[in-house]
């Protein structure tokens, strides 16, 4: 039979076992929510986060006298194992709860409490040393404690996703200095549109997700600004005179952020704007790389009857049934992932909106929301560029002979024939298959051989000069 001990909370007592560090509060979170299935510990850095501030908590409490400076070591010695990741295998509350967070609170205050009783040498469950509630969240409470472990956590992984993000982006743009020499046809509405270098469009790609890393950096100073010390709604009950800086001083040590406490401990307390900027920055970015994978998806389409302007590495067969056959997977993956983080945004809007009066209690989905669409990004960035993008090939000569061969290229003799009869020459090209050198410069002698050759270098058509 498995050792147990009792603990109990005003609703009664109950039997936990005695190897876990947890206690009954979140005990009764197990048994009550099971939404996603995935607990707080396959969020490492907000488990992190949440040691900091029981940290930088204890500490300012010993400074004011409201805790002992020998339990409060005990504590921070605590919050330190945990930290390091030692303990995480004990964060096991479901990422949805009810409760405004309250279940991961109390979740992080009695694994950190029984921690500091075994250091002192007592036994797990002897609270009379080391209170899960009047020790660890002294001058705290789940409304300000949660949301400032958050947002640290936030910070941190926000660290990681704009580098992979910026990776992905360097990746691009390596792919357009090798491309530069590429000439291809560039396309609007999917039509034929005027000539351009392969190299610029894939730069492209490139200065598209770097705009990306400026937006993060906004949002990641928007999520600097915290409430500790805002205790239950702003007012600052049950916290002592100083608390708040002092606590926020510590938070900056520990954590080495730039964090800031809010001027309006009440509106900071209840508002998630901060939030929904971050995840409609998630979207955005999410947007444009789904946009870019549709076109790597377009530019290699066929082999033989699509635009085979570039080769994607060969991952896997493409078909159970049709041999030979090669899918895009990646970009495919990646358009999905970006579909959920659009749908994210929607969850993160909905419940940030769901707020009432001086607290939001959906800010447990605000976090799972964000988090996850964190994840998936960078693993969606990630593996585009390790998969994809690093060993995508050009068929320049393909690429160029449909350029020759377009009738878009008739858009540069604007200037030296006429917008007329430029348009006469492509709808007599689209009518014959003729070409539109054939028809301009042998048929109808609208301009010389010479003009001709002056117009279409590659350096005019892909950086074109005026030319009459």
């Amino acid at each position: 039979m498995n050792a147990s001990r009792l603990e109990h909370d005003f609703l009664g007592e109950r039997a936990i076992p005695e190897q876990v560090y947890y206690g009954i509060q979140t005990l009764r979170a197990l048994e009550n929510f099971h939404i996603t299935g995935i607990p707080i510990k396959s969020e490492p850095l907000f488990v992190q986060a949440l040691a900091y501030v029981k940290k930088a908590a204890a500490m300012a409490n010993r400074d004011l006298g409201v805790l002992d400076p020998t339990l409060a070591g005990y504590i921070m010695q605590a919050c330190d194992r945990v930290i390091s990741g030692e303990l995480d295998n004990e964060f096991l509350t479901d990422m949805i709860q009810g409760g405004a967070g309250t279940s991961v609170n109390m979740n992080a205050n009695e694994v950190i409490a029984n921690v500091a009783l075994e250091l002192m040498g007592k036994q797990k469950g002897q609270y009379e040393f080391c209170h899960p509630n009047n020790h660890v969240n002294c001058s705290q409470s789940t409304n300000d404690a949660y949301p400032t472990a958050f947002r640290i956590a936030l910070s941190n992984k926000l660290v990681g996703y704009s580098q992979t993000l910026g990776e992905l982006a360097d990746a691009f743009a390596a792919k357009g200095d090798e491309f530069r020499n590429v000439l291809k046809m560039g396309r609007t509405q999917l039509q034929d549109a005027v000539p351009m270098s392969m190299g610029d469009e894939f730069r492209a790609f490139a200065t598209n997700l770097r705009e990306e890393l400026l937006r993060i950096a906004d949002s990641r100073s928007l999520i600097s600004e915290i409430n500790m010390g805002a205790t239950a709604i702003g007012t600052r009950v049950n916290a002592p005179a100083g608390y708040a800086e002092l606590v926020t001083e510590h938070l900056r040590t520990v954590t080495g952020l730039d964090l800031s406490l809010a001027g309006d401990l009440i509106e900071a307390t209840y508002d998630t704007g901060a939030y929904v900027q971050l995840s409609g920055v998630l979207k955005r970015t999410a947007v444009k790389l789904s946009k870019i994978c549709n076109d790597l998806r377009l530019l290699s389409s066929g082999p033989r009857a699509g635009l085979f302007e570039i080769n994607l590495p060969a991952l896997q067969p493409g078909s159970s049934i049709m041999p030979g056959k090669v899918n895009p997977v990646v970009p495919e993956v990646v358009n999905q992932t970006a579909f959920y983080v659009i749908g994210a945004d929607l969850t993160v809007t909905m419940a940030a909106e769901a707020g009432q009066l001086q607290l939001n209690v959906m800010e447990p989905v605000i976090s799972f929301a964000l988090f996850t669409s964190l994840s998936y990004m960078t693993n969606a960035c990630r593996t585009l560029r390790e998969k994809c993008v690093v060993g995508i090939t050009a068929n320049k000569e393909h690429a160029e002979n449909l350029v020759r061969n377009s009738i878009g290229i008739v858009t540069q003799l604007n200037p030296v024939i006429g917008y007329e009869a430029s348009a006469e020459i492509a709808k007599e090209a689209l009518r014959t298959g003729k070409s539109v050198h054939d028809i301009a410069v042998t048929e109808r002698g609208l301009l010389t051989q010479a003009k001709w050759d002056e117009i279409f270098t590659f350096e005019n058509l892909i950086r074109p000069g005026f030319i009459q």
